[in-house]
């Protein structure tokens, strides 16, 4: 059955670099879908980190993306390019974007595209791309975090934290987290958290030496001092992931335990990545964590959804830091 795609669509707008005030509604044509692409009608829009970023000036969209914001949606396949075979008109999708997902309707490249694993809602959806496709990447494909290890996340109640807990669970791992207050913390355990550390009241350094004889894999957003502690907690052949910089990335450190411990240590941003890596981490997770999903091992945590009129009062939650799991914006 043919589906009527309007001229126009809604959208949210950064009128100029700033604070949340400065998203505002806006009217734009509907994207065409390129020989690769798909367009989807969105039903819901996830809501990450790296849109406050480049919502303040500080994270341009790479060439040739929209410079909407939004990375993640879920929605309706409406329209299929040339060259796509593995979707059709009327679909359900989940999907990873290089931007553009704050709008009614967005074109986004068929190989980055999912489907929405049984037994969850468009708005749950619009939970999964942004941090499964990073955390798979850093954690599993990158660090290869293995059945037995200790893993170690920090601020293990947000969106990167539960989902990280989650999926480090799920394939064997003994998961230690840190997050504050004691209500965080509780969250950090119903995701699966094995130990957790309320960061206040307790020093992950020595919990994890004394506990587990250090950390095999850790994954860390807040960096600032966080960054010469990570490499104390650090077993002997650990990888430590920088995914963020919440409390600074200029810090001046004793690099000797890389040296003595064997230690790796690696940054990653994945939207500059190249599409076809983007494609072989689709192809993973549909392959290796669609299963767990769908078995009810893993389910992405939905906190609070929006409006789409309401972005900028769901940055300002992101802002707060208050929130457990993800925020949507529902369109």
């Amino acid at each position: 059955m043919a589906t009527t795609i309007p001229a126009q669509m809604r959208v949210i707008e950064v009128t100029e670099p700033g604070a949340a005030e400065v998203l505002s509604a806006g009217s734009r044509p509907i994207p065409e879908p390129r020989g690769d692409e798909v367009l989807v009608k969105v039903t819901a829009a996830g809501v990450n980190g790296p849109d406050i970023v480049q919502r303040k000036g500080l994270y341009p969209p790479p060439r040739g993306a929209s410079d909407l914001l939004g990375l993640e949606i879920a929605g309706t396949v409406v329209a299929v390019g040339s060259e796509v075979t593995q979707w059709s008109v009327g679909d359900a999708v989940c999907a990873l974007t290089n931007g553009g997902g704050y709008a009614e309707y967005c074109a986004v490249l068929s190989s980055h595209c999912l489907p929405i694993p049984s037994g969850l809602s468009m708005v749950e959806g619009a939970g999964i791309p942004e941090t499964f496709f990073t955390v798979w990447s850093n954690v599993f494909m990158g660090a290869g975090l293995k059945e037995g290890e200790t893993f170690l996340v920090h601020g293990g109640a947000g969106g990167i934290g539960s989902t990280a807990i989650q999926l480090a669970k799920a394939f064997g791992a003994r998961v230690f987290a840190t997050d504050s207050p004691a209500e965080r913390c509780e969250s950090c355990k119903a995701f699966g958290a094995d130990r957790v550390i309320d960061y206040n009241a307790e020093d992950f350094v020595e919990v994890v030496r004394n506990e587990a004889k250090g950390a095999n894999v850790i994954l860390d957003i807040v960096g600032g001092d966080y960054i010469a502690r990570n490499i104390k907690a650090a077993a002997p052949d650990a990888r430590i992931l920088q995914l963020a910089f919440n409390k600074g990335s200029t810090v001046e450190i004793n690099l000797m335990p890389i040296m003595l411990k064997r230690l790796i240590y690696t940054g990653s941003t994945l939207r500059s990545r190249p599409d076809t890596f983007k494609a072989e981490i689709a192809r993973q997770l549909k392959g290796k964590v669609w299963p767990k999903i769908e078995e009810g091992k893993i389910r992405p945590s939905v906190y609070k959804t929006f409006p789409l009129e309401q972005a900028a009062e769901a940055h300002r939650l992101m802002e707060s830091a208050t929130h457990v799991g993800k925020i949507i914006l529902e369109i």
